[in-house]
């Protein structure tokens, strides 16, 4: 346990409609050690934002946790008074939330952004100590300090993200949870903020959680790749072991329907179908109606999560009797 910097086991949460429980983190138990960047991959609607919340704390008023542990440091972050939950947030633990637009306030400059995130979780720094740390946030994320004078609308929407990731920095946290924070970003500018996230890591050594649905992303910059789909890890293990044998089907559907940043382009498709509804999900396995090698087993009886070594698995029926 040592060097587990977080630790989730058996994690339940969704939100509850009218028309009942959905339920977009079911049964999910993973683990973050320190310094480990950890790459988590699905479609939309698959659960991995409703995970993000449920770690920060920020979900939404019709969302309930319904069982599981998550232990951060120690403790757990789900039975948490609200006091303490206000000073791990941001301290311990920050965010780079997914639009950069959206998550700046547009009427702020962004000088008063980033210190009012310090001076308001350090209430006892001065403003001048503050300001001089939001210079070396942006410092850190190549952005000149005459920029702290501008408005969000006056910078590019690269400049806003690494904004964002300067403030989810300037506090230097242990573990930063991105959630797709490259999504609207030009191919080119996307290229610079994973060079830009990943060489602060290294230098500084904190933990990362990334969301996307773009597994093309993760698999160089990731030390462990999580596949989620409907709620559900379907695959986990190294992004290196999880790229060259993907086991399972969702995995290989998910690398072939995005062409890689770097490299030659091997194949290009697609997955058909769409996900399926949380309030009627197939009786078997969830992803039944879209898989290309689906059997009858796959039809009747949920797969379980199955070990192919030490360090990687998968949800399928193939894997036990060595077809997927």
């Amino acid at each position: 346990m040592d060097d587990v910097l977080l630790r989730i086991t058996n994690l339940e949460a969704g939100y509850r409609l009218r028309q009942g429980m959905i339920r977009a983190v079911d049964g999910i138990s993973l683990d973050l050690m320190k310094g480990e960047f950890l790459g988590i991959a699905g479609e939309s609607g698959c659960g991995k934002s409703t995970l993000a919340y449920t770690l920060m704390g920020l979900l939404e008023d019709n969302a309930e946790i319904t069982g599981g542990e998550v232990l951060f440091k120690g403790e757990n972050l789900l039975t948490l008074s609200r006091n303490r939950a206000k000073e791990i947030r941001w301290v311990d633990i920050s965010m780079v939330f997914q639009s950069a637009m959206n998550a700046l306030n547009p009427v702020l400059k962004i000088s008063e952004q980033l210190t009012d995130t310090v001076l308001t979780h350090l209430p006892g720094l001065t403003k001048a100590k503050a300001l001089d740390m939001a210079k070396k946030a942006l410092a850190l994320v190549d952005i000149s300090e005459d920029r702290l004078d501008a408005y969000p609308h006056q910078l590019s929407g690269g400049m806003k993200q690494r904004v964002m990731i300067a403030m989810a920095m300037i506090l230097e946290p242990d573990l930063i949870i991105m959630d797709e924070p490259t999504t609207a970003l030009d191919v080119v500018v996307q290229r610079t903020i994973i060079d830009k996230i990943s060489d602060l890591q290294k230098q500084f050594n904190f933990s990362v959680i990334f969301i996307t649905h773009d597994l093309s992303l993760l698999v160089e910059i990731s030390d462990k790749l999580v596949i989620m789909y409907s709620g559900q890890i379907v695959e986990s293990g190294p992004a290196e072991a999880v790229y060259r044998h993907p086991a399972h089907p969702y995995t290989r559907g998910l690398m072939n329907s995005f062409p890689p940043l770097s490299g030659p382009l091997l194949e290009f498709g697609g997955i058909p179908g769409r996900p399926p509804n949380f309030l009627d999900l197939p009786e078997g396995c969830r992803f039944y109606p879209r898989c290309p090698q689906r059997k009858d087993i796959c039809r009747q009886l949920p797969p379980e999560l199955l070990p192919l070594d030490e360090v990687h698995s998968a949800r399928c029926h193939l894997l036990k009797d060595g077809n997927a």
